[in-house]
């Protein structure tokens, strides 16, 4: 297990000196313990190269895998023993989207370190493929993402619809209801993994996807807005995570999706994990309101 860590950290570095500063131990120490894994395996984990650095062999990228699903059973078998003696310890590493972790993250994290306070919570964000494959190749224990939720074992935390955003002075003002089909050419749209739910409701009511402008934030969206350049197209649960004095209209045809905590299997989790996961459906499942 000793030389799996190691590996693991090399992986994840690609560098023997940055794995050797982040495991305070030699350099020469973290390079033995990655030739005795190869040895005992009897395969090469890495391609050395000096103008490349270090890179996995594909072999190497399947025994990463595996070595982090060893590290899931480690960690489960020592809060196995924890919880039983009535002392949760261990990780839980989530991944989530920026929305979802100012809007869904802060109470459950407030909630489950009241009962465990013992436990490291580590958060990575990313964009909503890029948590998938951490729940893919077990970089997270959970993930928090917007449907469609592929195979993974889901639950429901939030209802999310896509809305329109203009400025004070905008000639829609006093329209209630902006029509997708209307006014495809002056919409900004903000990647956040709606795009599939926009583009089956276009298509029930044959519309063609149109992206003019496509922008990467929400911020960045709001002040594109503001500047006049168009009108902004974002989910409400996004848009809630962020300042902004913009005007808000709904949109027709109506475009809606989910928000919801993934997992391979919320019965094979840690103890952990699934203490989390349920401080987390405790506060958000089954609510009516959307975020």
């Amino acid at each position: 297990m000793n030389n799996i860590r190691i590996f693991m950290m090399v992986a994840e570095k690609l560098n023997i000196t940055e794995a050797s500063k982040a495991l305070f131990i030699s350099q020469p120490a973290v390079s033995k313990a990655v030739k005795n894994l190869e040895t005992s395996l009897n395969i090469k984990l890495f391609i050395r190269d000096k103008h490349n650095g270090l890179t996995l062999t594909d072999a190497g990228k399947e025994i990463l895998v595996l070595a982090r699903q060893m590290k899931v059973i480690e960690n489960k078998m020592h809060q196995i023993a924890s919880q039983e003696s009535k002392l949760l310890r261990g990780k839980v590493k989530v991944g989530a989207f920026p929305a979802a972790s100012t809007n869904l993250l802060p109470g459950t994290i407030a909630a489950f370190r009241s009962k465990y306070p013992l436990v490291k919570i580590e958060l990575m964000e990313g964009t909503l493929n890029q948590i998938k494959e951490w729940v893919g190749d077990r970089t997270v224990d959970l993930g928090i993402v917007a449907s469609p939720f592929d195979a993974y074992q889901y639950e429901i935390l939030a209802h999310d619809y896509m809305v329109a955003i203009i400025p004070e002075n905008h000639p829609l003002k006093q329209t209630e209801i902006i029509n997708f089909g209307e006014h495809q050419n002056e919409f900004i749209f903000c990647k956040g993994g709606h795009e599939t739910a926009i583009s089956s409701t276009l298509e029930e009511h044959h519309f063609i996807l149109q992206e003019n402008l496509t922008v990467q934030t929400a911020d960045t969206l709001i002040h594109m807005v503001e500047q006049g350049l168009g009108i902004g197209i974002i989910s409400n649960f996004t848009l809630s995570s962020v300042s902004h004095h913009l005007i808000v209209k709904d949109l027709i045809p109506r475009v809606t999706r989910e928000v919801g905590v993934i997992a391979h299997s919320f019965e094979e989790v840690t103890p952990a994990t699934k203490e989390f996961i349920q401080a987390m459906l405790e506060l958000y499942k089954n609510k009516t309101t959307t975020l």
